[in-house]
This record gives C-alpha cells, sequence and structure tokens, in this order.
C-alpha cells in the first residue's frame, strides 16, 4: 500500500470529508486532493500534522505501511464518538474562590493601611485670582536661566505644550496654547 493511499484510509478512518480533514489537520484542501490523487507525495510537515491530529496512529504503519494503523484497541467507531462528543468545559469563575484574586499585594497593604475613608482627604483647592484670572496659590516653573544652567547656543526658551486640568468628578481638560 503507497503512502498516498495510507493518508486516504486514515481519511476514511476519520469520518470526514477531505476538505474537512484539511481543515481539522490545519493544510490546504488542495494538498489533500492532490496527495490522494496520486499527484503529489505528502511532506514530513504534512504527516507530522496527521500524527498530531491522530495520536493514536502508528509511526511505522503511516510512513513504511508496516505493522497495525493504530496503536489502541479502539475501533474507528468508538474513536469517531469520541471525537463527535462535545466537551464541556469548566467555567473559569467557579474555579477561582478567592475574593481577592487578582489583587497585588501592594493593594492588599494599602486597602488595609488607608481604609477608603481616610483616602479621600480634602486637598486645598488653589484660588483663582478674579482679577488677573491666574491661580493664585501656582509656583512659576523653572526655566533654565532661573535655574543657573547655561543657555543653549540658540538662546532658546523653553514653551508650555500642553496644560492638563483633572477634575474631582474624574473628568479632565486638555490645552494646547
Amino acid at each position: 500500500m503507497s503512502l498516498n493511499e495510507r493518508i486516504a484510509e486514515i481519511i476514511e478512518y476519520s469520518k470526514l470529508s477531505a476538505s474537512e480533514f484539511a481543515d481539522a489537520v490545519e493544510v490546504q484542501r488542495s494538498s489533500i486532493s492532490h496527495i490522494t490523487s496520486g499527484r503529489n507525495k505528502p511532506s514530513l510537515d504534512f504527516l507530522i500534522k496527521v500524527k498530531n491530529y491522530l495520536p493514536q496512529l502508528e509511526w511505522d504503519w503511516l510512513i513504511k505501511g508496516e505493522g497495525e494503523m493504530l496503536t489502541s484497541d479502539k475501533t474507528a467507531e468508538e474513536e469517531a464518538e469520541a471525537k463527535a462528543k462535545p466537551t464541556s468545559l469548566p467555567d473559569l469563575f467557579s474555579l477561582i474562590d478567592d475574593d481577592e484574586f487578582g489583587n497585588t499585594e501592594s493593594e492588599d497593604r494599602t486597602r488595609r493601611e488607608f481604609p477608603q475613608e481616610e483616602a479621600q482627604r480634602d486637598f486645598p483647592k488653589p484660588k483663582l485670582d478674579p482679577v488677573a484670572g491666574n491661580l493664585s496659590d501656582s509656583q512659576r516653573l523653572e526655566t533654565k536661566e532661573n535655574a543657573g544652567l547655561k543657555n543653549n547656543a540658540d538662546n532658546q526658551t523653553d514653551k508650555v505644550k500642553r496644560i492638563v486640568l483633572f477634575f474631582e468628578s474624574g473628568k479632565f481638560e486638555s490645552y494646547e496654547p
């Protein structure tokens, strides 16, 4: 029996159509057609994919045609039924019975050391100067000149790129001059 005939027998054993078998072993459908017709010989990669899909196949039978096709004593019907039977997956959330699942150790320590009431303290709000419209509690940013650093050769100063205001509600506004 040739290798191409053995592949055809494996497809028949799987009780799948040639296209379904190609999808199952993750090869192109045309390659199954070319192999079973005898036009092409299967590559080693193809044989490995078939063996991974049907691990009960004997390597010696698959490669050389010697010995039995299957390693187990199961019949083809039992194998097909086992493959067709849907497997139920466990509910992942039922596997987790820990209320602290996903919390890091530092988050746990923060919760113990700083209860929610203490974490939301009132911080002083900056006062708005009604005449100038500036924040009176704010400080000027240090520039290269007033920090005692040398100016660069072009005498360029740093310019504000963006100002972001964060509100207690969690909203924010971004201004770009």
